[in-house]
């Protein structure tokens, strides 16, 4: 049977998410109606700047007081949209002393705060949901936290930032550098005016701190998430990538344990084989690897980013709260018990790729192999090549096995102090083989 009173809704945030949110919540009213069990109202809209024209939004729902908004005591869910630390976790913490559940697509403040926000909501009986927060319309939140819920799950591992990965494909497919790669995403609207958050890894290392946390059902903060951009990433690395049968894509990978007693999380770019699924992703699409111990390998696939992805996570989140809502019963809440440690970067097990300047004479292959033996890092392949400009330097080469990340990072170090070794031109990891 449908309830006739309408169940109200606040919106925090009128920019590209938060106005199709409403604009999706207008057209598609008696459907949503209709899968929730109630009708649902748009009862507010908070925004900073009143005066704009906002499109199929009724001007007399538009305040600048969010807080006196989600005060109100007569809204049953809180929207927010507004991104970033503050004001936006006092606003979600009044929301849920006033009663309402929220749906969140904020994923800085998760990935910062997010067991105190849980924590709030568990101490009101109130919702907490975020789909949104990670990889967009992508379904892969809520599969963590009950489809996959009575299983184990060992890896996350994934592109989870388009505007990185539209420029690393362009770099790829056209053989364009950094800079002009990253001019044509903020043309095309992929990349912000300022693109920190995205080339730097920011973006990717707050949603790696979420997948892992929910994953391993432990805590994990975006602090404990090595983090690595794609700014030193150059064509000759694309180039040398794909003389070896692989391509360059920024990774999101959260691993338990082979013992099962700690977890890590890490972000940074990586060579996969054009074999692997991954290397298929193209322009500003998401995909997630999920390996679970029953469920095996999923692989969720779509756009991470945009006003309408982001709004149809958003408003997915929205009808299961108002279920919830009309069930009088809260969906699952923060997962935790687990409390395993995040290990540092250096106990990764993973493979280098390096590319070294040397002088090019006799012996120094063997004096580059030596300190590699020395490191306790075997070494899969090396090629060798003179520079066609003479000089007596050379390029050298080398793939190495497998090794935990704090002995290759040794080895690079001790490589910088020979003498015959002029520069190390880059350093890459190799994943996904």
């Amino acid at each position: 049977m449908m309830r006739t009173r309408p169940l109200k809704v606040a919106l925090l945030g009128c920019g590209v998410v938060g106005s199709e949110v409403a604009r999706i919540m207008t057209t598609h009213a008696d459907d949503l109606a209709a899968r929730i069990g109630a009708p649902v109202e748009l009862a507010g809209v908070a925004v900073r700047r009143p005066s704009k024209v906002r499109e199929g939004i009724d001007p007399a729902l538009i305040t600048t007081d969010a807080t006196a908004l989600v005060k109100r005591g007569d809204i049953d869910v809180v929207i927010e949209v507004i991104g970033g630390i503050e004001p936006a976790r006092t606003l979600i913490t009044t929301a849920f002393e006033h009663g309402a559940s929220v749906v969140s697509a904020n994923k800085a403040l998760l990935a910062e705060d997010g067991a105190a926000l849980h924590a709030a909501a568990e101490q009101h009986g109130r919702d907490l949901y975020y789909e949104a927060a990670v990889a967009g319309a992508i379904p892969l939140v809520r599969p963590l936290r009950e489809s996959l819920a009575g299983d184990k799950v060992n890896r996350v591992l994934g592109i989870v930032n388009g505007t990185t990965n539209f420029i690393l494909d362009k770099m790829d497919t056209s053989g364009a550098g950094y800079s002009e790669a990253l001019d044509e995403a903020t043309a095309l609207g992929y990349a912000e005016a300022d693109p920190t958050a995205d080339v730097e890894g920011f973006d990717a290392a707050a949603k790696a701190a979420i997948l892992a946390g929910i994953a391993f059902h432990t805590r994990v903060r975006i602090g404990d998430v090595h983090r690595e951009g794609i700014t030193e990433v150059t064509a000759a690395d694309i180039a040398s990538a794909r003389r070896m049968g692989c391509t360059v894509k920024l990774l999101a990978i959260c691993e338990r344990a082979a013992d099962g007693q700690s977890v890590t999380a890490r972000v940074h770019p990586a060579m996969i084989p054009l074999s692997h699924p991954l290397a298929s992703v193209r322009e500003a699409y998401n995909a997630v690897f999920v390996e679970a111990e029953a469920a095996g390998q999923l692989m969720f696939y779509g756009p991470g980013a945009g006003g309408a992805p982001t709004a149809s996570a958003v408003l997915g989140d929205l009808v299961a709260v108002c279920r919830n809502k009309l069930n009088e019963a809260p969906g699952p809440g923060e997962s935790a018990y687990t409390r395993l440690p995040v290990s540092p970067m250096g106990d990764v097990v993973t493979r280098y790729h390096i590319s070294l300047d040397v002088a090019d004479k006799p012996g120094v292959l063997a004096q580059v192999a030596t300190v590699f033996a020395e490191q306790g890092v075997s070494i899969d392949t090396v090629r060798q090549k003179g520079r066609q400009d003479g000089g007596g330097e050379a390029s050298l080469v080398v793939v190495t096995h497998r090794a935990p990340d704090a002995a290759l990072s040794g080895t690079v170090e001790a490589l910088r102090k020979l003498d015959t070794v002029r520069g190390v031109a880059s350093i890459m990891r190799v994943e996904g083989e």
